[in-house]
């Protein structure tokens, strides 16, 4: 009994999901999310909302409303796999994101999402995974119902920073250098020796074009850049290799790092005559 969600409400369900053969992969007691926001499969996505509170509804989802054609590690699902999903709407309630939230519940929501993000990253679908990052980042950014304490404070700006270098991220695999670069810049203005933003800052500098300008928009989702050029202008290959050194320093052992620099002293090489 009860209304449906209306969309940007809050559920939580109770879900069970198994494979055609009854193999259980998936179960969860409690489940929370926000219908639309992408934090679920889309079987549950599109399912939930056509519910009432107390009901138990059976979703039977082919692959692309599942796990999709790869399939999923964690939960064990196979590629192309169907699931049926035995779902039991537990509660509707208003959405989180423009309340006042404890601490406690806005690193939920925030891990929760970022997770989902690195779900769809690892797929490739990378424009989900911004979608995520961004809606994460809402959560860890919105208004507080009391202040945090010492530890969760912490863990609020660690989290801040990881979904940041995420956005980064996912933004150069979209070919967005401008946007990368703010998510950047902003991960290193809470932590400024941190050496995932460092080595994505140098990225940057490497992925983009030697002579057309950065974009000047800039998305409203990160704070403005500390330098509207910053490794936009000529000599952006210099301050690449700055960054990348400097990143290289907080972890000598990184390969990855070891091979952007390889990168660069490869472009900034002039070509052999002839």
């Amino acid at each position: 009994g009860g209304p449906r969600p209306l969309p940007g409400q809050e559920v939580s369900v109770k879900v069970l999901g198994a494979l055609e053969d009854g193999g259980l992969v998936e179960r969860d007691p409690r489940l929370i999310f926000v219908p639309g926001h992408g934090d679920v499969v889309e079987a549950l996505e599109l399912g939930v909302p056509t519910m009432q509170p107390g009901e138990v509804s059976f979703f039977l989802a082919a692959f692309p409303y599942a796990y999709g054609r790869p399939g999923s590690r964690e939960p064990d699902v196979p590629p192309e796999a169907p699931l049926l999903f035995e779902v039991t709407l537990i509660e509707v309630r208003d959405g989180p994101d423009p309340q006042p939230l404890p601490p406690a519940v806005r690193l939920r929501l925030g891990s929760q999402r970022r997770e989902r993000g690195n779900f769809h990253f690892a797929r490739g679908d990378f424009a989900a995974a911004l979608r995520s990052y961004r809606l994460s980042l809402r959560a860890l950014d919105g208004p507080a119902a009391a202040p945090p304490g010492p530890e969760e404070e912490e863990e609020l700006r660690e989290q801040r920073v990881k979904c940041l270098n995420n956005c980064a991220a996912a933004e150069l695999k979209l070919g967005r250098a401008e946007e990368a670069l703010a998510a950047c810049e902003a991960a290193l203005r809470i932590c400024p020796d941190n050496g995932r933003a460092l080595l994505r800052r140098g990225q940057v500098g490497l992925a983009s074009p030697r002579t057309a300008p950065l974009p000047s928009a800039r998305p409203s989702s990160y704070p403005p850049l500390l330098s509207p050029q910053l490794l936009a202008e000529q000599g952006r290959d210099a301050e690449a290799a700055l960054v990348l050194k400097r990143a290289l320093e907080l972890d000598p052992a990184s390969k990855v790092i070891h091979t952007e620099l390889s990168r660069l002293a490869k472009r900034q090489s002039p070509p052999s005559s002839t």
